[in-house]
């Protein structure tokens, strides 16, 4: 029995062939709903989708359920991030099907941050799956109506299934990427770690059309929009990142930082655009919900989402 087609805007763009545009909002670290609508109203007409974070760095946040409902209601689609570092196995999927339920039926399914760095180090992480674990539930759920246990639900969920992917890990094991192993669990699209290199890449993306993936699941490059040199060299530290010094220097030489970050991103976007294989952009920054729609406005995207309105 197959899965059945989602409501899902962003699939159905994907389908249609178009070249898609994701970016993600934090939810605040309090109940105020008018933070969320206001990010959400800014990325209006700039985005097909936009996600919402699971208590990212385990630093207690507003739920992305929540945030998601809220974001809906401004007229955006909602991609709600859930990972597995706070719920056991009958929680997670309890919440697949209260997404569908609730309409909600693209997520972003992650193994998730470690509590020990975040505000609460003190709280016990579950894990009782991981991230690829859980894709491959979801798959299970919606093709089969079939849980962990065996039993199967009258009604099966409907959902679009997205997961994160880390070029540089799949350079280094190229025999065994864990994209294709994401992919073989159930994944429709994923979103990459930043990109700042792109013959790094486009190497991963030679990988990627070897092995048919990109035929499997559509590649959503990521993008990181800089605001200023510090930002960049925190990025250095992060894995799955690679920035070289000639990028680096270039924002701490510049005059206006944030606007070089800007100029940057939209090189990025346009050359990771032009890689075969690419289906989509997936923007991040740290409080860059007005920059994502001027590199989206200053790219090649906007004819993309100009269309999609």
């Amino acid at each position: 029995m197959g899965a059945k087609r989602s409501p899902s805007r962003l699939e159905r763009r994907l389908l249609e062939g178009h070249i898609v545009v994701t970016a993600e909002i934090n939810p605040p670290r309090h109940a105020g709903a008018d933070t969320v609508r206001t990010q959400a109203r800014l990325l209006l007409g700039a985005v097909d989708a936009v996600n919402l974070t699971d208590c990212t760095r385990g630093i207690v946040r507003m739920s992305s359920t929540a945030a998601a409902l809220l974001v809906r209601e401004e007229g955006v689609e909602p991609i709600v991030q859930m990972t597995c570092r706070d719920r056991n196995k009958i929680a997670l999927q309890s919440e697949l099907l209260g997404l569908s339920a609730l309409g909600l039926h693209t997520l972003l399914l992650l193994t998730g941050d470690d509590p020990a760095q975040g505000d609460h180090p003190d709280a016990k992480p579950v894990f009782d799956l991981n991230g690829t674990a859980l894709l491959a539930a979801a798959d299970r759920m919606r093709r089969e109506g079939a849980l962990l246990s065996g039993r199967v639900v009258a009604e099966r969920p409907s959902l679009f299934l997205g997961a994160a992917a880390d070029p540089e890990k799949d350079l280094a094991k190229p025999d065994r990427m864990a994209t294709e192993e994401k992919a073989a669990a159930g994944a429709d699209f994923v979103q990459t770690q930043p990109v700042f290199d792109l013959d790094r890449f486009s190497r991963w993306m030679e990988l990627v059309r070897a092995a048919g993936l990109h035929r499997q699941v559509a590649i959503l490059a990521g993008v990181f929009l800089l605001d200023s040199a510090r930002r960049a060299d925190f990025l250095r530290t992060v894995p799955g990142v690679v920035l070289s010094d000639t990028m680096y220097q270039r924002l701490a030489s510049a005059a206006d930082e944030r606007a070089e970050g800007l100029r940057l991103a939209i090189e990025l976007v346009d050359g990771v655009s032009s890689i075969e294989g690419v289906r989509g952009i997936h923007l991040m920054g740290v409080d860059a919900t007005e920059g994502v729609r001027a590199v989206v406005e200053g790219s090649g995207l906007a004819r993309h989402v100009t269309g999609a309105r």
